[in-house]
């Protein structure tokens, strides 16, 4: 059963996301024209239809492997309202679990990607389409060898947060930077019990680009009480629980600074994550602790 739910269920998405992605190309292409009112307009008509996306697949959810999500603390937003989204990252469902919790009470999320996923089938020309930023990170080594690539990636975050100045949009970061794993866990030597560090970069440089629009912060912890699920099992209907707190709080100014060469705001910056990334580890224990109740 959970293999037929689970092609079912694929196929139906499979089919709603081509069906969506004739208009999204179509409207994006009209972007094209050097019309400040037509590319705003279609700025919103496009995030209109991937909410009406985001909706097909919460119905194919419901319909063939439904899942509870459990939400704890804020609960109310604005669709009028620019946002800055942090989540903790243990698996692609996350980014499915905050499409389905967000979708048409916030601005449309926007992920910051690396540029490869721009060459994933159909999904790839979707989130160019939408403008997700596409993010090239060099590594030391390539930095070391090309000095020149130095805060190239500064540029690339400034380029992208100017389109989302034009209308109410919610930029999602994943600030631990890569999904979580006990081993990578313990090879950062993660002074948290749930979490791996923080990396403050990407955050700091998109709040300084952005520090007139993006005023609300949300931060949501996501727990699997029975496993860290992958998309397949997701869908065959694997998952039955899941626990999501949600906080929302105001972005002050000391928030807001030169990241890259004021070292004083760079570690108040970083001590200001590390105490929000404390405070999350021990709602994740909460959520920990009300999975297991619910059990009961």
């Amino acid at each position: 059963m959970a293999l037929l739910r689970g092609l079912l269920a694929f196929t139906c998405y499979v089919i709603n996301t081509l069906f969506w992605m004739l208009p999204i190309l179509c409207v994006s292409a009209l972007k094209l024209l050097p019309l400040n009112s037509i590319t705003n307009g279609c700025s919103y008509l496009l995030d209109h239809c991937a909410s009406n996306w985001i909706s097909v697949n919460a119905l194919i959810e419901r319909v063939f492997h439904p899942v509870t999500v459990n939400v704890s603390g804020a609960q109310h937003f604005s669709t009028k309202e620019w946002y800055m989204v942090t989540a903790n990252h243990q698996s692609w469902v996350d980014i499915l679990i905050l499409q389905s919790i967000f979708n048409r009470k916030i601005p449309f999320l926007k992920f910051f990607l690396k540029k490869e996923l721009l060459y994933v089938p159909v999904l790839g020309l979707a989130w160019w389409a939408l403008d997700f930023p596409f993010m090239h990170r060099y590594s030391t080594s390539q930095l070391r060898k090309n000095p020149k690539l130095k805060g190239k990636d500064i540029e690339v975050t400034r380029a992208a947060c100017a389109k989302f100045k034009n209308k109410p949009v919610s930029v999602m970061n994943f600030v631990e930077g890569t999904r979580f794993s006990p081993q990578k866990h313990q090879k950062q030597n993660s002074p948290f019990k749930h979490l791996l560090r923080p990396k403050a970069g990407g955050m700091a440089f998109t709040l300084s680009a952005m520090n007139d629009c993006i005023n609300k912060l949300i931060d949501v912890t996501i727990h699997y009480p029975e496993t860290t699920p992958s998309f397949w099992q997701y869908i065959s209907g694997q998952v039955n629980q899941v626990y999501v707190h949600i906080s929302v709080n105001d972005i002050d100014e000391n928030m807001k600074g030169d990241y890259a060469n004021d070292r004083k705001f760079k570690q108040g910056f970083q001590q200001s994550l590390t105490e929000r990334w404390n405070s999350k580890d021990l709602i994740f224990e909460q959520l920990i602790e009300k999975s297991k109740e619910g059990r009961k």
